[in-house]
């Protein structure tokens, strides 16, 4: 195939569907494609090019035209729902419809329409839609800045990657459109976030970049009177002498066209602009509307010092925002946990506010064809990971600043060739001039990645020669070892039907020559770069600078083996998160089997987090109720522990909230004593409710309702529970806070015994059930059942009426809705791993949801138990790059 030709005419293609008006019907793509194959029949290759005005094309085979199809229908059939908002009980009684129902209504919308025309170049049509819904949303909940004084916080919550960029450059421009006149980005720390932040405001803002038009300039209608002033450029942060050449000729008591600034969030940057602001004041900057966006918002600026003295970053962003009567602070983030933990009532006299997000916290959705955890973390067949464990052989992760790197493991070698592969196919799938990352993030020191690089720089050089040498040939892996094991990759990882082996093995000849290895921490010799000239092949080695925000273009291997108990951090390492078009079947994260699990969990207590969310929207609940939910959400202990640092306690008390969760002993004790032991549990346990209370049978499970929490509370006092600390939180079951729930609510309890699918049966007295079947693993010191999750989806709802069983089906969270009681589940089951064992489990399901009638079940710990959880979770140390 010829790329090129198949580039031109999807391009093509393209245009005429996104010119179409609405919801682009199914049929159309369809219509379009044979429409121009019958275009190009009729007056042939050589004038359709000239018609096009380009030189010649070739033409197309029936799978590329089939490709294209494919593509085109990714693209366009995209379904995204709007965002969610919850608002402060202040801003529920004042008018926020100021936007849409007047502003927006007046054709303010010069910046606006000229990026909304940009995203349709890019986005599908629905998800601009409702990009646009979910901004002017936003615009609502902040102020006009034609009234008098106003001080707005809110947060804006999305997932990692997934265009939460896209989403404030809109509201910027929208708040331009507006009349906002003073507008500063706050991004992360390092520069390659910075100036990668910059590059996007200017094509979506500003137009201009070193003079030249770019994205939203190019478009020919740019406006001198409205060129927005930027007083950053994509190779300079904020400098006080470039403002002060703008201020010169600048009249800020009557500007008509708003100033900008993409600034980092380091204290040098964020004092110099301070001192600059304060410096105009007299010149009437501070009396026009500000906004302050602040992206990455969990990191760096929440206050972790005390009130009367708090943290640079945060003093420095409130003082910004003081110099302003007028002001608008948005907090955006896919971590919200942190900014969570912000005092809602704290005020400084000379600051004032913290940042907590008060007045509203917005939740973003994600498009359909987001590539985002659940899809590659939650997937039973978890097709997108690779687990590794040879690497432990070559870096051990608890490895000091000064240890090395001497070869690479197996397992990053296969990556490595993976790679390639993927740069061809895509080559080959009329993709050849778009970017292709592989990413290597092993450890957060400078050192080691400059060992890493020269071992993958050595490695590349042996495929490329064998490649080279020999891939051409028709029988290549006859010659050269790397070539045989790349058909087994090929074979063994990926499964492509469009393509032949063969095509693929000469195309990497050509690939590999392209890639180029990059180092990217602080003091990286050669800056990683995207050009918009010519596609970039590369493998980017990194730690922190790697972290958060920076977008590796065209990722599609990642090798991955940092780990961290923080929520927020291990999910905002992952790069691997985003838009795969045309590719999503290539990508692959390499990964220790434990990371993976970390990845897991904290999916499910994200979701469960986000359905609060969508709940207390329903309920007009407030954001510090939301913030009430996340620090006493069961899982998230140790994080609010860590988050929560108190210098001198004695005794410290740790909130969980189980009502409307579900907890599950997915960790299992080793040893046939234990197994048999929790096996003769639960047959007493049953043998005592078949003599004390009259039983269903649902579906072949059985159900005892309105228990006597005694009997309950014994089960759970006499089970043997596998814990790695005294509170059970690290191994998933708090068995801790389960019984003070037990002790301090006076509630009955229900209790189901559940049958599986397999023909094996086991006796309970008169009770005979199927035992089920799991995915067990072996650890070191436990069983771990497979995605650390026993029941299915929806067996909770044995415990509700039959109408309310067919009507909520595997709803997990409505059903713990409409439960009346605490239900607890025994299961039984064995596993082919371990075809001879009979192993036990239970969950324990508590009703309600994010309700806030129920106080938190409460636990007082000491000092030294308290210590040893910050020592567990701030293992590792801080980073170097």
């Amino acid at each position: 195939m010829n790329s090129n030709s198949y580039l031109i005419l999807k391009d093509f293609i393209y245009k005429k569907l996104i010119s179409v008006d609405g919801i682009l019907p199914i049929e159309k793509i369809n219509f379009e494609i044979e429409n121009t194959q019958s275009l190009i029949v009729q007056l042939g290759l050589n004038t359709f090019a000239q018609i096009l005005s380009i030189a010649n094309l070739e033409e197309l085979s029936e799978e590329d035209w089939n490709r294209m199809k494919r593509e085109l229908e990714t693209h366009f059939d995209v379904e995204m729902e709007s965002g969610v908002l919850i608002q402060g009980a202040e801003q529920m009684a004042r008018d926020t419809t100021w936007w849409t129902s007047n502003k927006k209504q007046l054709n303010h919308d010069y910046y606006w329409s000229r990026y909304r025309e940009l995203l349709f170049n890019e986005l599908p049509p629905e998800v601009v839609k409702v990009v646009d819904e979910d901004t002017d949303v936003v615009m609502n909940n902040i102020d006009d800045p034609e009234i008098a004084d106003f001080s707005r916080y809110g947060m804006v919550v999305g997932h990692v990657q997934s265009g939460k960029t896209s989403n404030y450059a809109a509201l910027v421009c929208k708040a331009a459109d507006a009349g906002y006149k003073f507008i500063v980005i706050i991004t992360g720390g390092k520069n390659n976030l910075r100036n990668q932040t910059q590059e996007r405001i200017n094509e979506a803002f500003v137009g201009v970049s070193n003079s030249m038009p770019v994205g939203v300039g190019k478009f020919g209608n740019l406006s001198n009177s409205q060129l927005p002033v930027s007083l950053t450029t994509t190779q300079r942060d904020f400098d006080k002498k470039d403002a002060n050449k703008h201020s010169k000729v600048i009249n800020f008591d009557n500007i008509s066209t708003p100033i900008v600034m993409v600034i980092k969030k380091i204290s040098p940057t964020l004092t110099n602009v301070n001192k600059w602001i304060a410096a105009q004041s007299k010149n009437g900057i501070s009396k026009h509307a500000m906004l302050v966006i602040d992206d990455e918002s969990d990191y760096a600026s929440i206050n972790t010092g005390e009130e009367d003295d708090p943290a640079v970053i945060n003093s420095k962003i409130r003082e910004m925002l003081g110099y302003f009567s007028k002001s608008a602070y948005i907090a955006y983030t896919a971590t919200p946990f942190a900014n969570i933990f912000i005092d809602h009532e704290a005020k400084n006299e000379k600051l004032g506010d913290d940042l907590f997000p008060k007045d509203f916290i917005y939740a973003l959705d994600a498009p359909s064809n987001y590539f985002g955890a659940e899809k590659i973390f939650l997937d039973d067949d978890e097709k997108f990971l690779v687990n590794i464990d040879d690497h432990l052989e070559v870096l051990d992760p608890k490895h000091k600043k000064d240890d090395g790197v001497e070869y690479l493991p197996d397992s990053m070698e296969e990556a490595i060739i993976h790679f390639v592969i993927n740069v061809a196919i895509r080559n080959l799938r009329g993709q050849r001039n778009k970017h292709n990352s592989m990413l290597i993030h092993i450890s957060r020191y400078r050192n080691i990645h400059r060992d890493l690089a020269l071992c993958v720089e050595k490695y590349l050089t042996k495929l490329k020669y064998d490649f080279i040498s020999y891939a051409a040939l028709k029988n290549g892996e006859n010659f050269a070892d790397v070539i045989m094991r790349a058909h087994e990759i090929f074979s063994n990882r990926l499964y492509i039907t469009d393509l032949s082996w063969l095509d693929i093995q000469k195309e990497m000849c050509k690939a590999i020559e392209s890639v180029v290895i990059r180092e990217v921490h602080s003091k990286s010799k050669v800056h990683l770069e995207y050009r918009k000239d010519t596609p970039t092949n590369v493998i980017v080695i990194g730690g922190e600078s790697l972290s958060r925000g920076f977008t590796l273009e065209g990722l599609s291997i990642s090798y991955f083996i940092r780990s961290t108990v923080y929520y927020d951090t291990l999910m905002q390492m992952g790069r691997w998160f985003g838009y795969r078009i045309g590719y999503e079947d290539l990508c692959k994260v390499y990964m220790p089997a434990e990371t993976v699990k970390s990845y897991q969990d904290i999916m499910k207590a994200t979701n469960e987090l986000f359905n609060d969310f969508r709940v207390m929207a329903e309920e007009k609940r407030t954001p510090f109720d939301f913030g009430l939910s996340v620090k006493q959400y069961p899982d998230s202990a140790l994080q609010v522990t860590a988050r929560n640092k108190q210098k001198n306690v004695t005794d410290f008390y740790l909130d969980m909230r189980l009502d409307g969760r579900i907890k599950e002993s997915s960790f299992i004790p080793i040893g046939e004593n234990s197994l048999s032991h929790n096996l003769n549990v639960i047959k007493n346990t049953v043998s005592v409710l078949e003599e004390r209370v009259s039983r269903k049978k649902i579906n072949n499970n059985y159900l005892w309702e309105d228990v006597d929490k005694e009997l309950v509370n014994k089960f759970i006092n006499e089970f043997h529970i596998f814990k790695r600390d005294a509170l059970g939180i690290a191994s998933q079951m708090p068995i801790a806070f389960v019984k003070e729930f037990i002790k301090d609510r006076n509630t009955n309890w229900d209790i189901a015994l559940y049958s599986g699918e397999l023909d094996e049966q086991m006796n309970f007295g008169d009770i005979s059930i199927n035992i089920a079947k799991r995915k067990i693993q072996l650890k070191d010191d436990h069983y771990e059942i497979g995605n650390r999750s026993i029941a299915s989806g929806s067996s909770e709802a044995i415990a509700l009426p039959e109408d309310l069983r067919n009507l909520l089906g595997s709803n997990r969270s409505a059903i713990r809705r409409h439960m009346k009681r605490p239900l607890l589940m025994l299961h039984v089951f064995n596993s082919v791993d371990f075809p001879n064992v009979n192993f036990v489990a239970f969950g324990v399901s508590f009703p309600g949801d994010s309700n806030l009638s129920f106080e938190p079940t409460k636990l007082k710990i000491n000092t030294v138990y308290y210590k040893n959880l910050i020592e567990e979770i701030e293992l590792g140390g801080g980073a170097d790059d």
